[in-house]
């Protein structure tokens, strides 16, 4: 044997070690495409309505399996996430409650957007120590130039909590709550307390007339649950409220916001994008995009806020997305699944896992996916979205090799329950877990 064959013989060795590993990766990866596409393509449970999917490797950036990902869906909650980016990219890591000029004793206000003041759980502005130096608030609502419903929100929605109105100075939600005092229910805030009165109409709990901020019950069928009801916003109203809560003089002021003012800092804007990714808040979602246009325009209006966001920060998306309004109520948004990858690409390069994921609804733990995709380790953090016949899912999914992909699942037009979607979702998602 030469010198010259004892030496390639080892070469050729590990060319043929290499060949045999490249060769069982390259079938490991087809048995896994098979096995995705026996649950996703012709012939299965997705195949019997418009489904897309595309599943994502964040490390090689690689394209895994997709299926319709060039196709527009109605992506319903799923648009926060693009909310939720805007807002990252324009807003400070604290809210503007108020702009303001102060006019010795007095103060001139106007609104920013910020939902924060007695909504929820979310942190509170000190709003009374901020007046405490004046004897009267002037409010004005010459920087808003919106609606209070979104642009082609369903119009029988106005009684529930999910549709409150937006305002250019929220409280309390726009919300008015009602519990269970002695089998009647008491309503607060007091303002609209003398509001509510018995009715005859068929009805288990309390209900909204549609043209006022009349409320109604009926006696005989209430079932004494919490309910929360939208009232009608108007700067009469906001004054009102804000007159009783403050415990000073509200007036109504026509003042145009001029170039120079000061603004009130509020809270931290995280508990916000909790509360609207976790819990899927539309309020706080359309307030979101109050307070772009805000920031960037000193005027409140949310088309504004994303013709800016889709020109200077989301102008290189693979199909330009249909987007109209923060929540995702409105079913004129449209967005295809691997636009929602690009996006879900952007936003995770933002954040450490840890954060983002505490951020997003976790599968079997919190949120909107609380009751979904349990797992003793969980696997799935992500955005649901949901609507009448229309169930979609973008984020993160961890494998048990703890592989990291990002996903984007999108059903529309289905005549079946949207548990019954689920339920064939988390097929595909185990099958993922376990064998990528």
């Amino acid at each position: 044997m030469s010198i010259g064959t004892m030496k390639v013989r080892p070469i050729l060795s590990l060319f043929f070690i290499f060949y045999i590993l490249q060769t069982a990766s390259g079938q490991d990866a087809r048995a896994r495409f098979v096995g995705l596409d026996k649950l996703l393509g012709e012939e299965s449970f997705f195949d019997n309505h418009l489904s897309g999917f595309m599943l994502y490797d964040l490390d090689s950036q690689m394209i895994l399996y997709e299926k319709n990902s060039q196709l527009n869906f109605i992506p319903a909650s799923t648009i926060k996430l693009f909310t939720f980016y805007a807002s990252i990219m324009v807003l400070d890591d604290s809210t503007n409650v108020l702009r303001f000029v102060p006019r010795g004793k007095d103060v001139q206000i106007w609104g920013t957007g910020d939902p924060s003041w007695k909504y929820n759980s979310l942190p509170q502005p000190r709003l009374k120590d901020f007046f405490a130096a004046y004897d009267k608030i002037y409010f004005s609502v010459s920087n808003w130039n919106d609606d209070a419903f979104g642009y082609g929100w369903q119009w029988d929605d106005y009684f529930h909590a999910y549709s409150a109105e937006k305002s250019p100075f929220p409280i309390f939600g726009n919300l008015v709550t009602a519990v269970n005092v002695n089998n009647k229910p008491r309503i607060s805030p007091l303002y609209f307390r003398d509001s509510i009165s018995p009715s005859t109409r068929v009805m288990r709990t309390v209900v909204r007339d549609f043209h006022s901020n009349r409320f109604f019950y009926n006696p005989r069928t209430y079932n004494g649950r919490k309910k929360e009801v939208p009232f009608i916003t108007s700067p009469k109203i906001f004054a009102e409220l804000a007159s009783k809560e403050l415990s000073k003089e509200v007036l109504l002021s026509t003042d145009i916001l001029p170039p120079e003012h000061f603004v009130l800092k509020g809270t931290a804007t995280v508990p916000l994008y909790r509360e609207m990714l976790r819990e899927s808040d539309n309020f706080i979602a359309e307030q979101l995009l109050l307070m772009i246009s805000d920031e960037v325009y000193k005027e409140m209006n949310t088309g504004k806020a994303i013709d800016y966001v889709l020109k200077n920060f989301l102008n290189d998306l693979p199909d330009d997305p249909q987007w109209v309004d923060g929540s995702g109520l409105s079913r004129h948004n449209l967005v295809s699944p691997r636009t929602m990858i690009a996006l879900a690409e952007k936003i995770y390069r933002l954040f450490p896992d840890d954060l983002l994921f505490d951020l997003l609804a976790t599968g079997g733990r919190t949120g909107t996916l609380e009751s979904n995709y349990l797992a003793p380790v969980p696997y799935v953090f992500a955005k649901s979205g949901t609507l009448s016949n229309n169930h979609s899912l973008v984020g993160f999914l961890k494998t048990k090799r703890n592989k990291l992909y990002a996903f984007a699942f999108m059903n529309n037009n289905y005549l079946y329950k949207a548990s019954e979607v689920r339920r064939e979702m988390e097929k595909v998602f185990l099958y993922i877990r376990d064998n990528y």
